[in-house]
């Protein structure tokens, strides 16, 4: 299921049952953070939506032409501050969406705030208004795996070297914004950009694409950016000359963002991995993970801590990792590269993650050696992976992962491949 097409969805069918006419959405901070993740300005502006406004607001202004669309989590500060809006409305009708039941003395207070009957719509309850929810008709209903996020303490310690994970684990991705203000030479029109795969087609078509793919997928854009940029001395000489270019130029504006974008991401990226010596530190983290050479191990390891360019977050993800695979081998030295870290925090922090009863499960569970694997920087596979591969073919032990419904796990796959 894509969570963000299906968010949008709903949006859009908040939007569109208030009928035509001038809307503007009435939301809290979570709210907007939401609708902001799914909708850029310039695509719900075609929705007729041309204002947007936080009920905790105390300044705005009245605009009795404007339709509320109001998009609310259930909270007793929310439902307060829509009763103080019911009882002096600033719009000319409101449509109340809650992302969750509110209880039947709320409603009745809502009820009795809109003395001026300006509430078309309140709506609140899956079952009640399943067609808000009516995404998609499946012939077999979805299946919600849940698991431990301690089900893996492998793969989270693990460099990852796709596009969309680099830029969550070295830049940080908020809301879809990257903040490079601390990007040494930024441009000041870079220092805060926005990477959607909705709204993206670079991003959207290199997300999951390793790092050296993505090097040339820039030099690519690039070099057909080059192809279409604008003669410097291009001639205007005609009213065709003229509609050619005002046509071209939002695409051209467009692609030049797309490109300054990317290659300022792309270039800090790279600039972090040469700077922290991440291939390094990447290819000793899938030894430890992957392989079984514990005299190799332990000298790579040890390197690392001693060379100041390694960073901190990094040097302490190797020493988990290696005293996750190496714990109970008669030689180990962990006791030292514990000393090395000089640390007490992140001493502590290891001591409390590995106990001697997970160590045994671990190093069975998650340190499989992949056969005919060439990339050295991606050898290790999440066990997501594996369970996911064993849910598909209803080999999931019941002991392990409990299944509720009306059939046995095993039948209800048995069932569907047939």
């Amino acid at each position: 299921m894509n969570v963000v097409l299906a968010v949008k969805q709903y949006v859009s069918k908040m939007i569109e049952s208030s009928g035509t006419g001038m809307k503007v959405l009435l939301m809290d901070k979570e709210t907007t953070s939401i609708v902001s993740m799914v909708y850029t300005q310039s695509e719900i502006l075609q929705k007729e939506v041309y204002l947007f406004e936080r009920i905790d607001s105390q300044n705005r202004e009245s605009m009795k032409h404007l339709k509320a669309i109001c998009y609310l989590r259930p909270t007793k500060e929310n439902v307060e501050n829509l009763i103080q809006e019911l009882r002096r409305p600033k719009y000319s009708v409101y449509f109340i969406y809650f992302s969750n039941v509110i209880s039947k003395s709320e409603v009745k207070a809502l009820a009795e705030a809109d003395e001026q009957e300006v509430v078309a719509e309140v709506q609140q309850i899956i079952t009640k208004e399943y067609e808000l929810f009516d995404f998609r008709k499946t012939e077999v209903s979805p299946l919600l795996l849940i698991l431990d996020r301690s089900d893996d303490a492998i793969t989270p310690l693990l460099n990852q070297w796709t596009y969309q994970a680099m830029v969550h684990e070295l830049l940080a991705l908020n809301n879809n914004r990257i903040d490079l203000s601390r990007v040494p030479g930024i441009n000041k029109d870079l220092k805060e950009v926005v990477l959607s795969a909705e709204n993206d087609e670079f991003y959207a078509n290199n997300l999951y694409l390793n790092f050296g793919e993505i090097g040339t997928n820039i030099k690519n854009l690039m070099e057909d950016f080059q192809k279409k940029k604008p003669k410097g001395q291009q001639k205007l000489e005609s009213i065709a000359d003229m509609k050619a270019f005002v046509d071209n130029y939002p695409q051209f504006k467009k692609m030049s963002g797309t490109v300054s974008k990317h290659v300022t991401v792309v270039g800090e990226l790279s600039r972090l991995v040469s700077e922290r010596l991440l291939m390094e530190v990447s290819e000793v983290e899938q030894e430890l993970a992957c392989q079984n050479d514990h005299s190799s191990a332990q000298q790579n390891v040890r390197r690392l801590l001693q060379n100041p360019r390694v960073a901190e977050l990094d040097a302490v993800r190797l020493v988990m990792l290696y005293a996750l695979r190496y714990e109970r081998h008669s030689s180990n030295i962990l006791p030292s590269l514990l000393e090395e870290l000089q640390s007490s925090f992140l001493f502590c922090i290891i001591c409390d993650l590995i106990t001697p009863t997970d160590a045994v499960a671990i190093t069975k569970q998650f340190f499989k050696g992949l056969k005919g694997v060439e990339n050295v920087y991606t050898q290790h596979q999440p066990l997501l992976h594996d369970t996911l591969d064993q849910l598909i073919k209803g080999r999931l032990k019941d002991s392990q992962f409990p299944y509720l419904g009306p059939n046995s796990l095993r039948d209800r796959f048995t069932s569907s491949c047939n």
